[in-house]
């Protein structure tokens, strides 16, 4: 029996769920499927921490846009395809910090306005779970992003990260002791 993965629904030509390392060089292979799968496989992680840079959706999807353009340009410049995630990671959070400043550009002018409730912000439970997330090592905000902004199982993160299940569940245990201890000094 075939178990078909996450990839596997959209893309009806990807029998079984491949490696960041074995996608960046398909993709470097001329593969556009595979970016594709990359984008699907990393898109919530990357608005998460341009979220937690902007603290507005909407400015962080443009990040997120911006993230994934840089990276499909840039990835020729990738030393180590199995990296692709930290890569990528390191990438979103330099898209929000250079749309940063031109949030500030942008004020509302004076004058008579309707307040109305802020559209696409985070509340503060969220956003200091998200900036608790973001002070982990980079191998645990790794499997956090992946498992549980990306949805993914932990069989599918120790595929994507190359790692094993007991490794991944092992560093999932360590983050959320982590992020227990960060919780509380925030």
């Amino acid at each position: 029996m075939q178990v078909l993965s996450l990839e596997t629904c959209f893309f009806r030509d990807v029998s079984v769920a491949r490696s960041d390392g074995e996608l960046v060089d398909a993709v470097l292979g001329s593969d556009r499927k595979a970016f594709a799968i990359l984008i699907k496989r990393y898109e919530r992680s990357v608005r998460a921490i341009a979220l937690s840079v902007l603290r507005d959706r909407h400015l962080a999807q443009d990040a997120a846009q911006d993230t994934f353009v840089k990276a499909y340009e840039k990835l020729g410049s990738l030393r180590k395809a199995g990296a692709f995630g930290s890569w990528l990671m390191k990438i979103s959070r330099r898209c929000a910090l250079d749309i940063l400043p031109q949030r500030r550009e942008t004020a509302l002018p004076e004058g008579d306005f309707i307040e109305a409730e802020p559209v696409g912000l985070l509340d503060d439970e969220k956003e200091r779970l998200l900036a608790a997330v973001m002070r982990l090592r980079e191998s645990e905000k790794q499997v956090v992003m992946l498992r549980y902004f990306g949805g993914l199982s932990v069989k599918e993160v120790a595929d994507i990260a190359g790692r094993s299940v007991g490794t991944v569940t092992k560093q999932l245990s360590r983050a959320h002791r982590h992020l227990k201890t960060l919780l509380r000094e925030v």
